[in-house]
């Protein structure tokens, strides 16, 4: 894989993982949801504990802006005028998606991956694909307590970020994000659930939904 991967695979780290059976190495699961839903943490733990590579199209970007001169990349980056306007970039110049989206491919293909993407459940023939569904009021004040900004300012942060992002995909690929579920096996409502009752949620979905097929 090209070196901006390189510090965006992470593999599974549990004790349990000196090896990864074959049926495993098959699994492909990809996990969406809008910013501040809790994805990327839940998609994390799930690797880990399926013994998976995590890969992670946001952190991916966030090394593509690193390349292009923006250096500030620290947690929250997103949300910050930094962050802000690389996707005002993106907008523009949708070279960048394409490279990450190429790259996330190749991992579905190669298998044994969790994917953190919002592209991939339309645009990967493979996977088994979820889709965390939290309100914009609360994912505003879960980003208040992330990052310590004000309520005000965290509404006003997904909502530009919900906006411009839905404005990328639907030009570049046409399908509409947060709006269309088609491609998702399941919708899980994370609205009320910590991270933990979503982990759990998701690893029994994965358990009988998943593993299960493949015995």
């Amino acid at each position: 894989m090209p070196s901006v991967f390189a510090a965006t695979v992470e593999r599974g780290s549990s004790e349990h993982c000196t090896h990864m059976s074959a049926v495993r190495r098959d699994i492909v699961i990809c996990l969406a949801g809008l910013t501040a839903c809790g994805k990327s943490t839940a998609a994390r733990r799930l690797a880990k504990k399926y013994c998976l590579k995590y890969v992670s199209g946001g952190t991916t970007l966030k090394e593509l802006a690193l390349k292009a001169g923006i250096t500030d990349t620290n947690k929250g980056w997103w949300e910050t005028p930094h962050g802000m306007r690389f996707l005002k970039r993106r907008q523009q110049d949708p070279g960048f998606d394409k490279q990450v989206d190429d790259q996330l491919l190749s991992f579905a293909k190669q298998g044994g991956v969790v994917l953190d993407s919002w592209t991939m459940p339309w645009l990967s023939e493979k996977g088994f694909k979820i889709w965390l569904e939290v309100s914009p009021q609360e994912r505003a004040r879960r980003l208040t307590r992330r990052d310590g900004m004000s309520l005000e300012k965290a509404e006003e942060t997904i909502r530009q970020k919900d906006g411009k992002t839905k404005q990328i995909y639907k030009k570049l690929y046409g399908f509409k994000l947060g709006e269309d579920y088609s491609p998702f096996d399941v919708v899980l409502d994370g609205e009320s659930l910590t991270a933990e009752e979503v982990f759990d949620t998701l690893s029994l979905i994965i358990d009988r939904l998943v593993l299960k097929r493949r015995r």
